[in-house]
């Protein structure tokens, strides 16, 4: 059976949970972030700084963080209705329903409340379950960058994916 999830903003307390998220194996193959951060890394690159265009969202089980979601809206004019989505599962927690619950969050987000048209994503294109996950919610293949980043000693192809409302 399914955990009861619940999404909420992210705090700064939160800093030593995303850590442990984005240093599973799993996670880190699946992301652009480099195993061995510390977790000051962590904390710099995600709560150091308030901004209006991001929103970073967890996503907890028993009070406890095993997601992390990040939502960007643009502040250029033209790209205003665009946002651009970025997020990651703990490795025991995948597959469980932690990303729909953070997709569902961020899409009620950006529908209901940001106004945003256009969703963007890029997720390496051998990770099957991050493209079903996005397909489910209406993200596109709209294209494939080649030799799109260096994981594990080999460039990897990504996939360009959007979502339009």
């Amino acid at each position: 059976r399914m955990a009861k999830v619940s999404v909420r903003h992210a705090e700064p307390d939160d800093a030593q949970a995303v850590h442990r998220i984005l240093s599973g194996p799993r996670a880190t193959a699946g992301t652009m972030q480099l195993p061995l951060q510390s977790i000051e890394d962590v904390r710099k690159r995600f709560f150091s700084e308030t901004r209006e265009d991001l929103y970073h969202l967890v996503a907890c089980v028993d009070e406890e963080v095993v997601g992390h979601l990040g939502l960007e809206t643009f502040t250029r004019p033209r790209r205003r209705h665009v946002g651009e989505v970025g997020m990651a599962v703990r490795d025991d927690w995948q597959g469980k329903g932690i990303g729909s619950a953070l997709m569902e969050a961020a899409l009620d987000l950006a529908d209901n409340w940001l106004n945003l048209i256009r969703l963007e994503l890029t997720v390496y294109s051998d990770n099957a379950a991050g493209i079903a996950l996005y397909k489910k919610f209406g993200f596109e293949i709209e294209g494939t960058h080649q030799r799109y980043a260096f994981r594990n000693g080999e460039y990897v192809d990504a996939y360009s994916m959007a979502r339009i409302k």
